[in-house]
């Protein structure tokens, strides 16, 4: 069985999100299908059937978040010792080769990726090209309009 990644922060998110699914959204489910119950026959009752769906929902994402916190990998980004290395966790300053653009991202795990917030999936093609470089060195992306190099500035473990 492999080993889900996930920095300390995305675990904790995901154990929040993990008890409010059971504490708040699983009895809500359990009143409303109780409701719709009440009123009647169940084979053209759009109610039940809605409440249905979302009680399949909810205990289906409830198995899919304890599945990746029981194995999950959590490492943070603090307690590592990589020496300038880029490694899950850490956070990268980049250059855009090409326009000169200077971004900045912290690689971490699939549930945790948000572009917006500049968090990238390690299994993103640009993660993996930066994962082992150290500050100076170039990582070359293929992109769908071709190789991108991205110059790596800096490499902090926050």
């Amino acid at each position: 069985m492999s080993k889900v990644p996930l920095t300390v922060n995305g675990a904790e998110k995901l154990r929040v999100e993990l008890h409010n699914l059971k504490t708040v959204e699983r009895p809500n489910v359990i009143a409303a299908i109780a409701e719709a119950r009440a009123h009647g026959d169940l084979s053209e009752n759009a109610e039940y059937d809605a409440a249905k769906e979302r009680q399949s929902f909810v205990e289906g994402r409830i198995v899919e978040l304890e599945f990746k916190l029981s194995n999950a990998q959590i490492i943070d980004p603090k307690l590592l010792d990589a020496e300038g290395n880029v490694v899950f966790g850490a956070t990268v300053d980049l250059e855009d080769g090409a326009s000169g653009q200077k971004v900045t991202y912290q690689i971490v795990g699939d549930d945790e990726a948000d572009l917006k917030v500049g968090k990238i999936s390690i299994s993103s093609p640009i993660a993996r090209a930066m994962i082992g470089k150290y500050p100076g060195d170039v990582a070359e992306v293929q992109a769908p309009g071709g190789v991108r190099e991205y110059e790596i500035l800096d490499v902090r473990y926050i």
